[in-house]
């Protein structure tokens, strides 16, 4: 039975956005709740913003200060080793909840039984102004692991909760990693746990120029991508094969080639599509992809904006 929900936001330096994401958590549905605010070392100190808000819905606030910027990440694991609850979610202070967050999350974890050990949930873009700018709406559930080869996505942080008991088991997130954080402790935790997925779009992400960009395609080529491999690669052809295997190492190149064409890399692209294929043939979103990079800027800019249009009128 789950009764405390932990809330753990890392922040560094958006003084401007964090109060709407600790406002989200005091007006939850749900209690009780506690909040962990980790500070990873902002230029001006963080505490006095969260004084300033309303925590009247909250059981417990604590504020903990980095005394030097360590990391997204190591922020998150200062908050889950101060965390009390049955179940951690985390926030990121740029987004911000729906009152029925904790709630579904709850719910889902109640529901599915011991075994769900993790729930996510669909976000809702909006721009700046409040517009809805597109949705994302998860759909893994049960076999997590395969779900994940698959290609299927859990998404960022703020869309995802996990049973402070798997944690335990599958270690925390990886303060090594400059990117792909979330994807790769999603495939730890897949070793340990089910997972549970509800569409409803209940976390809001603001999109805009407030926005940095806080990895590079170099540091995914150079240490998340060889990282990844090294740390699952071997363990997924284990536990399902050698087919198994290559699909993880597809996934990955995939996944890198994307980030390749995000950067106007379009030989790289290629080069990483091919590798994709050559370990996975049935990727038709490689095929799709692969077509649109060999046409450079003109085709896939275009192909980006029809999606970005489309995403918006959902």
């Amino acid at each position: 039975m789950v009764e405390l929900v932990s809330v753990v936001i890392p922040t560094y330096g958006r003084p401007d956005f964090l109060p709407d994401a600790v406002r989200s958590v005091a007006n939850q549905t749900y209690a009780p709740v506690e909040l962990i605010v980790v500070d990873d070392c902002s230029p001006d100190p963080i505490e006095p913003v969260v004084d300033e808000c309303d925590t009247t819905g909250i059981r417990r606030t604590e504020v903990i200060r980095h005394q030097r910027n360590r990391g997204a990440n190591a922020a998150r694991n200062t908050g889950i080793e101060a965390a009390r609850g049955d179940v951690i979610a985390f926030l990121d202070d740029d987004d911000r909840w729906q009152p029925t967050v904790v709630r579904t999350y709850v719910d889902a974890f109640e529901s599915g039984g011991p075994s769900i050990g993790v729930v996510t949930v669909g976000v809702r873009m909006v721009d700046e102004n409040g517009r809805k700018i597109g949705e994302s709406r998860p759909t893994i559930r049960d076999g997590a692991l395969d779900a994940l080869l698959d290609g299927t996505r859990v998404g960022s942080f703020s869309r995802f909760a996990v049973r402070s008991t798997v944690i335990d088991s599958a270690g925390t997130p990886d303060e090594r990693l400059p990117c792909w954080q979330d994807w790769e402790w999603q495939f730890r935790l897949a070793f340990h746990c089910d997972f549970e997925a509800v569409s409803d779009p209940v976390v809001v992400r603001t999109r805009g120029t407030h926005e940095q960009i806080t990895d590079s395609f170099d540091d995914r080529r150079e240490i998340a991508y060889p990282f990844l491999l090294d740390r699952h690669r071997e363990r997924i052809r284990a536990a399902r094969g050698p087919r198994a295997e290559r699909r993880f190492v597809a996934l990955l190149s995939k996944s890198l080639a994307f980030a390749a064409l995000d950067t106007d890399r379009y030989l790289t692209a290629i080069r990483l599509l091919l590798r994709a294929l050559r370990h996975d043939p049935f990727l038709p979103e490689a095929y799709l992809y692969l077509g649109l990079a060999c046409g450079g800027p003109v085709t896939f800019g275009s192909a980006q904006w029809v999606k970005r249009r489309l995403s918006g009128l959902r």
